[in-house]
């Protein structure tokens, strides 16, 4: 974290303070984005944590956290969706469980809106040569939920990258820049991924750091981790469709823009938006038209709380026309999504608006249609079996 030293809390000789200036340097390195989930991330305070964040964008540099996760950047054509979080203990903010809701819940809305996914995750034990099994049982679950790639750090050590189910997995890229003087640490990994064609190939750049320095040298291609990645070519997926009008993110201040594109090159943005999920369906009936629910996390008096609530918008040339919104569904929402033929399927949490928990377990799956004007409970036989399917309970 940017700061100074003096404000680390014991044992001050694990508290890493950095000077601020040092954020303009890596914008001149050409860093467009950086990880900020570590087992250090809380070393200085809440109120660093936050300066560190508003200290990168000043640079040019989007901070990657797990709150503002997915952050959508632009590369060429291809939009890429980034997730990042931490699970190694520590000072760290916050520690996140996987498998769990929120990071699935994120890696949906990444897939939604972008051609690529990338998890940046924080995990391993420290010097480790190999990944342990901890690891790789680890590295499946996020691939399974749509992550295209992986790139995990903490143990200091370059650990040899695998396809896992056609996906590249960086274990640890190892140290950049660091001053320990074990030749192990002094050896790094860059995860170098390029687009061609619609297809993204993943191989390995090795650094040294030479004794006496604490500055990374290139050192040529890592042939063995290159052979192993091989085998992971990755198709760019197709922007996601609401009718005709195709979609994909943009991470701006204040949320998520919403970027639209017609068959005949029309386009369309909406202001940013703090988006949580987003899905595109015929909620009146299977061949009606194509609208977008969202799910936002606004304030609402209803509860006092700034959680989910439930949009439902039309597209149309200008861009989104807000059809309902709001928090009048029975419960609060945990998550929701579309069953093919329209039907909304909400997880509520097991509290209620007149008493408000937001640290309520998970615990109701429900059915609704859209009626035009709202959402009305629908109790057609099996559709609340297929919408625990849908979340899979």
């Amino acid at each position: 974290m940017f700061g100074p030293p003096e404000e680390c809390g014991p044992p001050v000789r694990l508290c890493f303070a950095t000077p601020p200036a040092f954020a303009e340097l890596l914008a001149a390195a050409g860093f467009r984005a950086a990880g900020i989930e570590n087992n250090h991330s809380g070393d200085l305070g809440p109120a660093r944590w936050e300066s560190t964040r508003r200290i990168l964008r000043e640079a040019g540099i989007t901070p990657l956290n797990f709150e503002d996760s997915p952050q959508f950047l632009k590369l060429g054509e291809a939009t890429v969706a980034i997730v990042s979080f931490n699970q190694v203990p520590g000072r760290s903010r916050r520690i996140v469980s996987a498998p769990s809701l929120e990071p699935a819940q994120k890696l949906r809305l990444a897939r939604r809106l972008s051609q690529l996914v990338v998890v940046f995750v924080h995990w391993g034990r420290e010097y480790e040569p190999r990944p342990n099994a901890s690891q790789k049982q680890a590295a499946r679950w996020p691939v399974a939920q749509g992550a295209d790639v992986v790139i995990g750090h903490h143990p200091h050590v370059a650990q040899a990258p695998d396809c896992v189910e056609g996906r590249p997995v960086f274990y640890s890229l190892g140290n950049f820049v660091f001053d320990r003087r074990d030749a192990a640490t002094k050896l790094g990994m860059i995860a170098d991924l390029r687009v061609s064609r619609g297809q993204v190939r993943a191989r390995a750049l090795a650094t040294r750091i030479p004794l006496g320095s604490s500055s990374p040298q290139p050192a040529g291609n890592d042939d063995q981790a290159s052979l192993a990645l091989a085998g992971c070519t990755i198709e760019l997926r197709a922007p996601m469709r609401a009718g005709r009008w195709e979609l994909r993110g943009e991470s701006r201040t204040g949320g998520v823009v919403l970027l639209g594109r017609g068959p005949s090159g029309e386009r369309w943005q909406s202001p940013p938006l703090p988006l949580a999920a987003v899905e595109a369906g015929p909620l009146s009936k299977p061949d009606g038209d194509v609208l977008l629910l969202t799910l936002e996390r606004r304030y609402s008096t209803l509860d006092g709380e700034r959680g989910l609530r439930a949009y439902v918008y039309r597209i149309g040339p200008g861009g989104l026309i807000p059809l309902w919104r709001g928090s009048g569904l029975a419960w609060p929402l945990a998550d929701a999504g579309l069953l093919e033929d329209g039907t909304l399927c909400p997880l509520h949490r097991a509290d209620s608006f007149l008493a408000p928990n937001p640290s309520a377990a998970v615990s109701r799956v429900a059915a609704y249609r859209w009626n035009g004007f709202g959402f009305s409970a629908a109790e057609e036989a099996g559709l609340k079996g297929n919408c625990r399917l849908l979340f899979g309970r």
